[in-house]
C-alpha cells in the first residue's frame, strides 16, 4: 500500500547542544562556556540583586578561571524597557554568550536580548519554575498583546541542583503547575489537528506529556524529598522545553491553560500569582472543558503545595470570569478548546463553579 505524503511545514529546529545537571555545577561554569566555544574572551550575565548575592563569588571565580571577562547586568522586571536597556549596553560590549543566571525574569531578558543581538545564548536556572529554561519562548511585559514569544533556544543549560532546591518551595510548586499544563496543551493540539489540519508532531506531544505524566505519578513524594523532587522537575521542564524546540512552536507546552494565564494577568494586573500557579488554575478549567480527569490535576497541584482556586493568588470571580472570556481572543490563530467551547459569561461562570476554581 502507496502511504500518502501529507504537506506540512518545514520548522527548524534547534535544540541545546549541552545540558548539565548536578550539585554545584555553578562553579564550572566558565569551564562549560569554554566547551561551547574555545574562542570565546568576554560573556556578559544577567542576573538579579538576590542571585547575584548568592552564587556570584562561585561563578566569578569559575569564569575567572577560564580567562574570561565579564561583564554583570541586574534585571529587575521581565519587561522589554529591560530589554531595551540591556541591549543598548551589550551592543558596544559584544559579548561571546550571553547567560540568564536566575529565575525566569532574567532567563527571559537575556534569552531576548540574546536574540535581538544574535549572540549565543546559556541558561543557567536558580529557580525550577516555568519550561523557559530549555525552550525558545520568551514572556516579557510590553509587547502588543500577553503571550509567549520565539526567540533562539539557548545553546547550553546549566542547572545546578543545590542552588535550585534552596529557591522557595512555591517556585518548585509553580514549574509542577507549568508541567501538568502539558496535558491539555497537548490535547489542544490534538483538537486543531482533528478540526483545522494544523500540523502535529506526535514526538513533540509524546515527550511533553511525558514531562507530565511524570509530575503525577511523583508528585506526593515532592515535599518529603527536595532533592529528588528538584531533580525531577528541572528535568521534566527541561524536556518539555526541548519538545517546543523539536516541535518549533510553543504547541506542546502551552494551549489554552496559558492563554487563560495571560488573560487573568492583563485583567488583574500584576497580583495575580506567578506564572505556573495561573497555568496550573488554568489546566484545572481546560481539562473540564476537554472531557479529561481534572480531579487528578487538581490532587497533584494540593500535594505538591500548588493553588488550585482563584482566591488562594486574590483573584475574585469577575477576573476570572473576564479572563476566560478574553484568552481565546489574545491568540486568534490558535485554535484551542476555547474556540469550540465558544463560552460566555454564563457558561464559563458555571464552569468554573464546577471545578471549584472560584
Amino acid at each position: 500500500m502507496k502511504l500518502s505524503l501529507d504537506h506540512t511545514p518545514a520548522h527548524l529546529m534547534e535544540l541545546p547542544r549541552k545540558i548539565l545537571i548536578g550539585d554545584n555545577v555553578i562553579e564550572s561554569l566558565g569551564e562549560f562556556i569554554k566547551d561551547l566555544n574555545q574562542n570565546a574572551s568576554k560573556i556578559a550575565i544577567v542576573t538579579g540583586h538576590i542571585v547575584q548575592a548568592k552564587a556570584g563569588k562561585q561563578c566569578r571565580a569559575s569564569i575567572d578561571g577560564s580567562s574570561l571577562k565579564n561583564s554583570w547586568h541586574i534585571v529587575t522586571d521581565a519587561s522589554m524597557d529591560s530589554v531595551n536597556r540591556l541591549q543598548i549596553g551589550l551592543e558596544k560590549y559584544s559579548p561571546d554568550f550571553i547567560v540568564g543566571l536566575g529565575g525566569g525574569r532574567s532567563v527571559d531578558v537575556a534569552k531576548m536580548t540574546a536574540f535581538r543581538l544574535a549572540k549565543p545564548f546559556v541558561s543557567a536556572p536558580t529557580s525550577a519554575s516555568h519550561d523557559g529554561i530549555a525552550s525558545p519562548f520568551v514572556s516579557v511585559k510590553g509587547l502588543d498583546r500577553p503571550h509567549s514569544i520565539k526567540a533562539n533556544s539557548p545553546i547550553g543549560v546549566l542547572a545546578d541542583t543545590r542552588l535550585l532546591s534552596q529557591a522557595p518551595m512555591r517556585l518548585l510548586a509553580s514549574g509542577c503547575g507549568d508541567l501538568v499544563a502539558k496535558i491539555t496543551a497537548v490535547r489542544d493540539w490534538e483538537l486543531a489537528r482533528e478540526e483545522k489540519n494544523e500540523y502535529f508532531g506526535a514526538y513533540a506531544a509524546n515527550l511533553a506529556s511525558m514531562s507530565a505524566e511524570i509530575i503525577i505519578k511523583q508528585s506526593h513524594k515532592f515535599r518529603s524529598n527536595s532533592i529528588f523532587g528538584v531533580r525531577t522537575i528541572i528535568e521534566a521542564l527541561i524536556s518539555a522545553g526541548v519538545a517546543a524546540c523539536i516541535a518549533g512552536s510553543s504547541r506542546p507546552c502551552s494551549g489554552s491553560e496559558h492563554l487563560f494565564s495571560h488573560a487573568l494577568e492583563y485583567v488583574a494586573g500584576n497580583n495575580c500569582g506567578l506564572h505556573g500557579e495561573r497555568v496550573g488554575l488554568g489546566t484545572i478549567i481546560m481539562a473540564k472543558l476537554h472531557g479529561l480527569d481534572w480531579r487528578q490535576i487538581v490532587r497533584t497541584l494540593k500535594e505538591i503545595g500548588a493553588p488550585t482556586t482563584g482566591q488562594e493568588i486574590n483573584i475574585g470571580e469577575q477576573n476570572m470570569v473576564k479572563a476566560l472570556l478574553l484568552a481565546p481572543s489574545l491568540r486568534p490563530e490558535r485554535y484551542t478548546i476555547l474556540n469550540k467551547a465558544n463560552l460566555n459569561e454564563q457558561s464559563a461562570k458555571r464552569v468554573l463553579k464546577d471545578v471549584d476554581v472560584l
